[in-house]
């Protein structure tokens, strides 16, 4: 991984031993994400929702607002990864048939899942407005950050 990307893990695990709630925490890692990666123009988790387990709710994000505040399971990239439980990696989204579009300039997008004691419990979504700006770099932050993140569920 990146020096810059090391340090960016290393916020992270600063900002998850502060005090504060669950969403706060995630909010800040969205906002620190957003601001630290040039190519992350959306940055947000999805959970699953307690009272409809096959759906997925809008949680803490950073960027543009999206219509896409549920999502059930299979249905686009996070629904995919909802039922994969497989982080998901898609370089050019027009090329995708069973996508959701959160907006026209969304080019690529990465879906890490989150689990904690092997059930499947959010996911971390990022939308790039750049076709194929994710490195390999970029999948061992996003899949170190979610490695972190299962005792706030």
């Amino acid at each position: 991984m990146s020096p810059a990307y090391r340090t960016i893990h290393e916020r992270v695990v600063d900002i998850l031993a502060m005090d504060g709630t669950r969403d706060a925490k995630l909010r800040a890692i969205c906002y620190l994400l957003r601001k630290k990666v040039p190519h992350y123009d959306w940055v947000g988790f999805y959970l699953v929702d307690p009272e409809t387990p096959r759906e997925l709710v809008l949680g803490p994000f950073e960027g543009a607002a999206t219509e896409h505040t549920r999502i059930p399971f299979g249905k686009g990239i996070c629904g995919q990864v909802a039922l994969s439980e497989e982080t998901l990696l898609v370089l050019d989204v027009t090329a995708e048939e069973n996508y959701l579009s959160c907006g026209l300039e969304v080019r690529s997008e990465i879906v890490v899942p989150i689990s904690k004691n092997g059930t499947f419990v959010a996911q971390l979504d990022i939308d790039s407005h750049a076709t194929s700006p994710f490195t390999p770099d970029d999948r061992l932050l996003t899949e170190g950050i979610c490695a972190l993140l299962p005792p706030l569920f």
